[in-house]
């Protein structure tokens, strides 16, 4: 029989179980709060990776999204050329009747200043009567009736206020509408004597009207030339006309666009060379039925008997470097064959070349010619042109001339518009009003006829014309371009630039006719013709492109002129051993007004070739070669002009520990010839960061 244990060693051993019971749930307790950590940590990494998973989908379904809208783009622009005849055929045919102009204005709409201004009744400021006997009353009435004058007078002198704007604009109305009544019956006039004339069957006024009327067709969708020359062969009925046909370009090379997520890259895959050869023939074929169908459509008078029409393309001839007309197409048809073609079904090539009689080149893709039968100016006769350099040249027109025609664009647009006396003008050349109700108001307008780019003082200088004439916008008109300072100006401001180039697309847009320039004299003073003009530090054209940083790092801002991603040459990469490029449109300057160095770019002078120009910061080996950009901080471009009239604040990337050189970003040319601001941020480590940099574009570094 056994005896329990007892005292200090049964107390000893109870202690030691229960501190094993607890040790025990301890490491149990851990176990599960691992176990838990455990699992949420893989519940968290799951979740990471299908976020990540989700964000790399959405991403590819983006970038495949672009891709196919890139591939819808290419296919409505094939399937567009393709139906050119079907398309042209449902527009309808010039006519006389579309020379005149109904003898009527738009009317008066005077906006928000018909409405007057509500007066105050008294009867709404008066205390609501009370019962019983109260006190207070008496002055109750006497603060009602003055809060009731106080505001009848405002009323009364928002009203005056009104009537004279109303007036005001009553009157503007009224000269304006005179003044486009006048104008819209000398032009019906000048009409009716055309029309006389062409009854006549007076060469001059036949070839103006037919080529005028393939100038204002609507059968021919925006993109394609219509530079036309013509002679009208009285003794023959016979109109002698060359039309300019579209280059093999118009025909898209690519087929479709895919996305390649492998490379993260979009891929065009072409179209088969057959393809593309068979559709430019195509058109071409296209081109030259629906210049019969304009030609014929328009001759309502029963003028013609037959079209000699030929279509050239503009090349350049190796030889002698000029443009020449190369003849792709020909055909001589007359009215009867050409009226009993059911146009909207025929093959065109099988119509141009079997029904009608005409030749097409066999491969108009290489340009291989056919010879015209007849050109215009065969038979003693001034060949008459339209579309190419009969349009009037905006550089050398009057001044007056010039602000009519801005001022015709602005009615063209549905505005009232009228040119200001030269005297007391307040620097406004055209006053435009437009009747919108939401959006209308007074427009300022200046033109400038210029070859150099606006001076940003002018900018500022309509600024301030629009702030003291209340008016509710200024456009600025140019024959030449605005610098970035320019538009860094204008940016948030009610201020419209007008470039030369958007000028010319808005007149043709509206029906107006205006070219800039054209031959020798033209390039004389195209960029490229200026180029090699010395960059005056006094220009107006001229933009600085300061640079501020925090930091004690020394560094060189570089500049280098490129057309893409790779530099013109060697000679215009601007550094410290390098200052200025052949031209001198861009050197290297010193930092004023706290600038810590600076670059003088003149926009508008740089070479033709020239659409980007990219600035770098790198260290300055001679000052210490052993640093790094990490105290390159709070950087920024400041956009001034000469006179340090500050426009912008262009932020740039920080510098990176290890990186000596680094891209800033770039200004690239616009289609437009704008220049616009994108920043970079690419940073180049080692003591060669700078020479691996200006290798990438193109520099050779020994």
């Amino acid at each position: 029989m056994s005896r329990r244990s007892t005292g200090l060693v049964s107390t000893w051993a109870e202690i030691q179980r229960q501190q094993q019971r607890q040790a025990e749930a301890q490491h149990r307790a851990r176990l599960r709060q691992q176990r838990d950590a455990e699992r949420q940590q893989r519940a968290a990494e799951q979740a990471l990776a299908r976020s990540q998973r989700e964000q790399r989908a959405a991403y590819r379904h983006r970038r495949e999204e672009d891709a196919r809208r890139a591939t819808d783009e290419l296919e409505r622009r094939f399937t567009e050329l393709t139906g050119l005849l079907q398309a042209g055929c449902r527009a309808p045919v010039f006519t006389p009747a579309a020379l005149a102009l109904p003898e009527q204005v738009e009317p008066f709409a005077p906006g928000p200043l018909a409405t007057p201004v509500p007066m105050p009744e008294l009867r709404d400021y008066l205390p609501a009567q009370r019962q019983g006997w109260g006190l207070g009353g008496g002055r109750d009435q006497r603060a009602a009736r003055e809060a009731y004058e106080h505001d009848l007078r405002a009323a009364q002198a928002a009203e005056a206020q009104r009537q004279a704007q109303l007036a005001d604009y009553s009157r503007r109305y009224r000269s304006w509408a005179d003044q486009r009544l006048a104008e819209i019956r000398r032009h019906n006039a000048s009409v009716q004597e055309s029309l006389a004339r062409l009854r006549r069957g007076e060469p001059d006024a036949i070839e103006d009207y037919l080529t005028g009327a393939l100038y204002a067709s609507q059968a021919f969708p925006e993109g394609l030339p219509r530079q036309v020359a013509a002679t009208f062969e009285a003794p023959e009925r016979r109109l002698v006309l060359n039309w300019e046909l579209p280059s093999f370009a118009v025909v898209p090379e690519a087929a479709m666009v895919r996305y390649m997520p492998g490379a993260d890259r979009d891929k065009e895959v072409a179209r088969p060379v057959a393809e593309r050869r068979a559709a430019y023939r195509d058109v071409l074929a296209q081109v030259m039925l629906l210049v019969l169908r304009e030609v014929f459509g328009a001759d309502s008078f029963g003028l013609l008997e037959s079209v000699a029409l030929n279509g050239f393309v503009d090349d350049t001839d190796p030889a002698t470097g000029h443009r020449t007309p190369v003849f792709l197409a020909t055909v001589l048809a007359s009215r009867a064959d050409f009226t009993a073609v059911n146009l909207a079904q025929v093959n065109a090539v099988d119509c141009l070349v079997d029904g009608l009689g005409g030749q097409l080149s066999p491969r108009p893709d290489r340009r291989a010619a056919v010879p015209p039968a007849r050109v215009p100016g065969q038979a003693g006769r001034e060949a008459v042109t339209h579309g190419g350099g009969e349009e009037p040249d905006l550089l050398t027109m009057d001044p007056l001339e010039f602000e009519e025609l801005v001022a015709e664009l602005f009615r063209a647009m549905g505005m009232h518009a009228v040119t200001t006396v030269r005297s007391g003008d307040g620097g406004v050349d055209v006053d435009a009003l437009d009747p919108d109700p939401i959006r209308g108001g007074k427009i300022v307008v200046q033109v400038k006829r210029y070859r150099n780019t606006v001076a940003p003082t002018a900018v500022r200088d309509l600024y301030g014309t629009v702030q003291d004439q209340g008016a509710n916008k200024g456009v600025l008109i140019t024959t030449s371009g605005f610098g970035p300072t320019s538009h860094a100006f204008a940016n948030g401001k009610p201020l419209t630039l007008v470039s030369g180039t958007d000028l010319v697309e808005l007149l043709h847009q509206h029906g107006l006719a205006g070219r800039l320039g054209g031959g020798p004299a033209a390039e004389a003073n195209s960029p490229a013709g200026r180029a090699g003009s010395a960059l005056d530090e006094d220009a107006d054209d001229v933009s600085v492109l300061g640079m501020r940083w925090s930091g004690p790092v020394a560094l060189d801002v570089c500049a280098l002129v490129c057309r893409g991603s790779r530099v013109l040459g060697d000679d215009h990469f601007v550094f410290y051993n390098n200052p200025a490029t052949p031209d001198g449109t861009v050197r290297m300057m010193p930092g004023v007004g706290g600038d810590k160095a600076a670059i003088w770019v003149a926009f508008d002078r740089l070479p033709a070739a020239a659409d980007r120009v990219v600035l770098v910061a790198a260290v300055d080996p001679q000052v210490n070669p052993d640093d790094d950009l990490t105290g390159f901080t709070d950087a920024c471009i400041r956009l001034t002009d000469p006179s340090g009239s500050e426009a912008d604040r262009l932020d740039v990337s920080d510098g990176r520990p290890g990186e000596t050189a680094l891209v800033l970003g770039s200004f690239r040319r616009r289609a437009g010839g704008d220049w616009d601001f994108v920043p970079g941020g690419k940073g180049y480590e080692g003591a060669g960061g700078l020479v691996e940099l200006v290798q990438e574009y193109g520099i050779e570094v020994e």
